[in-house]
């Protein structure tokens, strides 16, 4: 089995988002995927969860979306994400048992282990951006979690408690 390459593979740049009305309260999240010239937009929500949630969310439901190994430059307003994979620290808690700090429990590790065996499967690069700063991307994955935030019969987040 030959291996591809970084420079064969697709670049595909995944921009993210997530919102919540309330922290916890009914939340959404959006995704803008591109590739060259093509677009794709995805999003989700739940009526019950936090913000934190959604952010790691957008980022799964893009990586999940991809059909095959790609290299990605993933966008994000959240600093807990960008920081969290950039820095080590999901690892890190992974390692400890999701443990942090002094023997504190992680938040989220349903979502952590679920976005680390993602960036297990392709090339990842995170990025911040700064949110609602009229980046034309940021911008919409803001519009497609809030509308989505605002539906009537979302789903449980079973992670986050299924309240």
């Amino acid at each position: 089995m030959s291996s591809v390459s970084l420079e064969q593979l697709k670049h595909v740049e995944i921009y993210t988002d997530g919102a919540c009305i309330g922290n916890p309260g009914p939340g959404g999240y959006g995704v803008v995927l591109k590739y060259g010239e093509h677009k794709k937009e995805l999003s989700g929500g739940f009526r019950h969860t936090t913000n934190n949630r959604m952010e790691m969310l957008a980022a799964i439901a893009g990586l999940e979306s991809l059909r095959e190994k790609c290299s990605v430059t993933l966008y994000s307003d959240s600093e807990y994400l960008v920081k969290a994979m950039t820095l080590g620290w999901a690892k890190k808690w992974r390692a400890s048992g999701w443990r942090r700090g002094r023997n504190q429990p992680a938040l989220n590790p349903d979502l952590w282990e679920r976005l680390l065996k993602l960036c297990d499967h392709q090339t990842v690069e995170f990025k911040w951006v700064r949110g609602h700063a009229g980046h034309p991307e940021n911008e919409r994955c803001d519009q497609l979690a809030m509308q989505t935030a605002q539906r009537a019969g979302l789903p449980n987040d079973e992670g986050y408690g299924g309240k």
